[in-house]
């Protein structure tokens, strides 16, 4: 019985993974706040254009001349659902693969939170491939809103190769890396509006080893409160 599910979670886990490493269509904000829309590839390989940061590949068109933007370059950019600001380490951490690089907005409230992959490879900076463990879900940045989709695993909380930390904070520039520890407090100031939310953190129904049902859950109870269709 295995043996079939492990067959059709490599070939999800396949599909996905090749289609990360083709440009989608999206757009970038760049340092003069202006917005440059076109294809993005997320997780290139090669050299960085700048040592120590991360960078995408743009071009305008399917047909265009392909541009690696240093995270330097730009603020921020978008991807189909998905939302990434650019950011240095919080604090005295440091990151294993760059100084500077993106961020996934994973909730876009007034305390937002944010995921980085530890396992980059390549020259891509964040390296937001689809594997056990990653969430992969839609973001925001400004007022584009915010989301969160479905992972496979269990979507652990380390820093390491291979695994993923979540980041909260005002913005960037405040983050704190969610632990064990402030887990209650921290997703308690990010969900504070909805108070079933609350309630299933402060009853430990959910940690930082299932943070994934979190999330959807409180999206859920979110879309709940809009207006139909």
């Amino acid at each position: 019985m295995m043996r079939p599910i492990l067959i059709i979670l490599f070939l999800m886990l396949t599909f996905v993974s090749a289609k990360s490493q083709k440009f989608q269509p999206g757009f970038f904000i760049d340092r003069r706040d202006q917005k440059v829309e076109g294809l993005i590839r997320t997780n290139p390989s090669g050299k960085a254009p700048i040592k120590d940061e991360g960078f995408i590949v743009y071009k305008d068109g399917p047909k265009g001349t392909e541009t690696r933007l240093s995270a330097s370059d730009i603020k921020c950019f978008v991807v189909g659902p998905d939302s990434f600001v650019v950011a240095h380490a919080p604090h005295n951490t440091t990151w294993t693969a760059q100084e500077l690089d993106f961020v996934k907005v994973v909730l876009n409230e007034e305390v937002k939170l944010y995921v980085i992959n530890g396992g980059s490879t390549g020259g891509g900076g964040s390296g937001f491939s689809f594997h056990p463990g990653i969430a992969i879900g839609a973001g925001g940045y400004g007022g584009f809103g915010g989301g969160i989709g479905t992972s496979i695993g269990g979507g652990g909380n380390e820093g390491k190769k291979g695994k993923i930390t979540y980041y909260y904070g005002i913005n960037t520039a405040t983050m704190n890396e969610l632990t064990t520890e402030n887990f209650n407090d921290a997703m308690s100031d990010i969900m504070g509006d909805e108070p079933q939310a609350l309630e299933a953190i402060r009853s430990g129904k959910f940690t930082v080893g299932n943070i994934n049902g979190l999330i959807l859950y409180f999206k859920q109870l979110k879309a709940a409160h809009q207006p139909a269709k």
